[in-house]
């Protein structure tokens, strides 16, 4: 991109994005700052750090000479994100908000505002790439492998990968906090934002409820005996391990053969019978997955990869795990692993990868059974 073209840039208030309208208005182009404010019910809240952000954000366009608007997006994001997190988890799965923002927020509402702006392109500070090959662009990863975003990204589309640029992809998270020093930026220090929007840093369980239902239940193991009371199934994810509430059972652990050192962790949520399944100890074959189906499919080409050797992310901050992809007829797909994967969780997302090349993905329906000889899970009706 050589000419000057108008680019409205999503400043956070974070060091990211902020660094990323610098770049672009070094490449010489015409760099308009938008704060989306996504979440308005605790604005004034010790955990709602909006007010902030956007201090900071102005202090950022202030810096750079580039005019800021605050945009609200407020009852966009809770009729498009916010609802479809509360019924995922009203139906026992675990939702990640932060795929579904990108699509629906930073990549439709930001970018249709930015359009009726004017705007040629729009800009975040996600660390990825986007390259044009024959007229189709591709999303890759981020060149800093720990700082790589793609995997949230993996739902976007042809058209919305054509108007939009990542800066910091190209670049190391230390030489962008560098750049932001250099420059005298306000926020060069400032600590990357954390957890799900719109919670905050505030106790998960505690937030969740204000807005679902809890109907207590049974806590049963491996072998079906009840061993506590849960506070009701949306409040835990497989693989959790702190806050389950049955503290004081090692001795039940090592009753069973197990060493009473090992800690619990959920594996199964029932929700017919209301019961959550917890296992003890990590290796546990109920929190181990061979397969896994992913149907609500998005492909960033259009069209979905041929069948065949990929590899995948079950979770962010995963390494990419080798894998066979295989399509359904329904449009789901289904991943078989080199390697079983730990705690493959319905409603997060199973990410495929090519490379660098980001393919796109579903969300996790269901992790497929264990393979023969191991002990069979209950069958959640998540």
């Amino acid at each position: 991109m050589d000419k000057r073209q108008r680019v409205v840039v999503g400043l956070s208030g974070g060091v990211d994005s902020a660094v990323t309208a610098h770049l672009l208005k070094q490449q010489g182009h015409e760099v308009i700052g938008i704060f989306m404010k996504n979440w308005e019910d605790d604005d004034d809240s010790e955990y709602c750090s909006s007010r902030q952000d956007f201090l900071d954000a102005a202090a950022v366009a202030d810096v750079l000479g580039i005019e800021l608007e605050h945009v609200n997006f407020a009852a966009d994001y809770r009729d498009r994100v916010f609802a479809e997190f509360l019924r995922e988890y009203q139906a026992g799965r675990t939702p990640n908000p932060d795929v579904l923002c990108n699509a629906e927020i930073k990549f439709k509402a930001f970018l249709d505002h930015a359009i009726r702006l004017g705007a040629e392109k729009i800009a975040t500070g996600h660390y990825a790439r986007v390259r044009e090959r024959d007229g189709r662009f591709e999303l890759l990863k981020g060149l800093d492998p720990l700082k790589d975003q793609s995997y949230f990204l993996h739902r976007l589309t042809q058209a919305q990968l054509a108007r939009t640029l990542f800066p910091v992809g190209e670049l190391a998270k230390t030489e962008v906090r560098r750049i932001a020093a250099e420059i005298g930026l306000p926020n060069a220090k400032k600590k990357d934002s954390t957890g799900i929007c719109f919670i905050g840093e505030r106790p998960f369980r505690e937030f969740l409820n204000r807005y679902l239902a809890n109907t207590p239940g049974p806590i049963k193991d491996d072998r079906g005996r009840t061993i506590g009371e849960h506070v009701g199934l949306s409040f835990y994810t497989l693989g959790q391990r702190k806050g389950i509430g049955i503290g004081g059972l090692k001795e039940r652990g090592a009753a069973k053969g197990g060493s009473e050192h090992e800690p619990w962790f959920v594996a199964r949520k029932d929700l017919a019978s209301n019961t959550l399944y917890v296992v003890q100890g990590h290796a546990h074959p109920w929190l181990l997955a061979p397969a896994l189906r992913a149907d609500d499919t998005s492909w960033i080409a259009g069209t979905p990869p041929a069948p065949g050797q990929l590899a995948a992310k079950t979770r962010y901050r995963q390494a990419d795990a080798p894998c066979t992809l295989a399509h359904e007829s329904d449009g789901s797909f289904t991943l078989r692993f080199d390697e079983a994967q730990w705690a493959v969780t319905p409603g997060q997302s199973a990410v495929l990868y090519d490379g660098e090349v980001c393919l796109g993905g579903g969300v996790i329906a269901a992790a497929l059974p264990v393979e023969a000889g191991a002990p069979a899970a209950p069958v959640t009706a998540a």
